[in-house]
């Protein structure tokens, strides 16, 4: 394992090390990139990096880095980040977008660790760091989704050094994670689910219904809801449009109108009423309106 740096939680020796950073990004259609390159810009006028990708039939562009004095359960963007992610992106896409081009917009939290002299968050590294205090408490800070797997091998190897265990390779690297499957392209849309695919379309052979899709914009079909309730734990219209697909982060608008077919499902699934449909599309809602531009 790395050792130095500091965490973000434990006690005084580890708290308080953590620069919290929001990065904003904005979804268009497909038109603004066409076919299947990316765009990267390594210098923009604040000094950041800019992407613009092709992701799942749309054009992810991002990103921006605001320092945060207070970190929010659901982060929103501010209205000049996502005025610079559209000025910025107008120079390089196949046309410049507007604002009312923008299918959703969305904000994510980078757990940075503070470095004495940084002039501001984007000088700081996204790499992880793991701080051991005087009790053996050991705490990981920074790092990020990409990265998740290395953290925790470099967390449990160093925390097998300080307990004394028998050491043993990490065997995570080269480990398949369930739905692996060579060609997962094959099932068009649906080849996020790996070879949970053939799954899904089972469930559409004996119920042929739930194969229409929920909303013409997405290509998300009623047996991905089922799939998500009955083997993904999904409990709410949130857990389904937010979490289990990608509706919400790729259309709001779309995702608003899918909540109420997808409550329906849930509540035939889950054994719900007629009153938790109605507040479960309230709530989605509520949340759907911070994606919309």
């Amino acid at each position: 394992g790395e050792s130095g740096g500091g965490g973000g939680g434990g006690d005084a020796e580890g708290g308080g090390m953590g620069a919290p950073s929001q990065g904003v990004h904005l979804v268009f259609d497909a038109s603004f990139l066409p076919g299947e390159t990316a765009i990267m810009v390594p210098h923009t006028s604040d000094g950041r990096v800019m992407f613009a990708i092709p992701w799942h039939g749309h054009t992810l562009v991002g990103t921006t880095d605001t320092a945060l004095e207070e970190v929010e359960d659901e982060p929103r963007a501010f209205d000049h980040e996502v005025e610079f992610i559209l000025e910025t992106a107008g120079q390089y896409l196949h046309h410049a977008p507007g604002r009312e081009d923008v299918l959703s917009v969305w904000a994510g939290i980078r757990p940075l660790v503070k470095a004495p002299g940084a002039a501001s968050t984007a000088a700081l590294s996204r790499d992880h760091s793991i701080h051991v205090d005087r009790n053996g408490l050991l705490t990981i800070a920074g790092g990020k989704w990409t990265t998740a797997r290395k953290m925790a091998e470099d967390c449990v190897d160093q925390a097998a050094l300080l307990a004394g265990l028998e050491e043993r390779d990490c065997v995570t690297k080269r480990l398949r994670i369930h739905g692996y499957h060579h060609h997962a392209q094959k099932f068009g849309a649906r080849g996020v689910y790996g070879s949970d695919a053939i799954a899904i379309e089972d469930l559409i052979r004996v119920e042929p219904e739930l194969g229409r899709r929920l909303d013409g914009d997405l290509p998300y079909v009623e047996a991905e809801v089922v799939w998500a309730a009955r083997w993904e734990m999904a409990r709410t219209v949130e857990d389904v449009l937010a979490r289990r697909t990608r509706a919400l982060v790729l259309n709001a608008r779309a995702a608003r109108r899918m909540a109420a077919p997808v409550a329906a499902l849930l509540a035939r699934e889950l054994g719900r009423g007629v009153e938790w449909e109605r507040e479960q599309v309230e709530m989605f809602d509520r949340l759907a309106r911070g994606y919309l531009p």
